[in-house]
């Protein structure tokens, strides 16, 4: 299939790229899979509540079984009260992974890609760069482009993209190989340079 190219002039040519990668039919199953499992994998399991047995209250009996007209008590760290632990505590050790094998992902990588392209949110350039490290020439780069909430891939990171683009909160600047399914589906555009199209073609082949 053949994609519009644009330069650094706006001006428009056709790209070839690989059916098998970039033409792929939506599969909604998959991507959801692969999104889930990606934001699992992203947890770091760090919350933890306090079982009955970490709560630091007294173990003594409240008051004596019977003849006192109130309910049982057996001690203050009791789930039924107020400040006691939790029955079934959460754990920090907590296991949230979900395994996806690698031919699944790179499947629905390709179909998400394939699906950006058919709602026109991936766009094509020759090559993207700015000459400094100011965050303003980028600005006007991308306001020249009518970009905003972008993520942008190139083949190469360097210096002064990666320090223009800090500041600005909806633009992400990253290599193919760390391209994540969340942030291709979270912007509303995706900018890939050529040299990045074909680095997408070595590693989802």
């Amino acid at each position: 299939m053949e994609l519009r190219l644009l330069n650094k002039e706006n001006q428009s040519a056709n790209v070839v790229v690989s059916d098998a990668l970039f033409n792929k039919d939506y599969n909604e199953g998959l991507v959801h899979q692969l999104v889930t499992s990606y934001l699992s994998n992203a947890r770091l399991g760090t919350r933890a509540q306090k079982g009955r047995s970490d709560i630091a209250k007294s173990t003594k009996k409240p008051w004596r079984q019977k003849g006192t007209g109130r309910a049982r008590a057996g001690m203050a760290s009791s789930p039924l009260w107020r400040g006691g632990g939790k029955i079934f505590p959460n754990s920090p050790a907590e296991n949230f992974k979900k395994k996806i094998n690698k031919k699944m992902y790179k499947i629905g990588m390709c179909i998400i890609l394939s699906q950006l392209i058919r709602d026109e949110r991936l766009l094509v350039i020759d090559e993207f760069s700015v000459a400094t490290h100011k965050t303003k020439e980028l600005i006007d780069k991308l306001k020249k482009n009518e970009l905003s909430k972008v993520l942008i891939v190139t083949h190469e990171l360097d210096d002064n993209l990666y320090l223009s683009s800090r500041n600005i909160p909806d633009v992400w600047i990253t290599e193919p190989s760390y391209v994540d399914p969340v942030s291709l589906l979270k912007f509303d555009k995706t900018l890939v340079t050529l040299q990045g199209i074909k680095k997408f073609e070595e590693i989802l082949s």
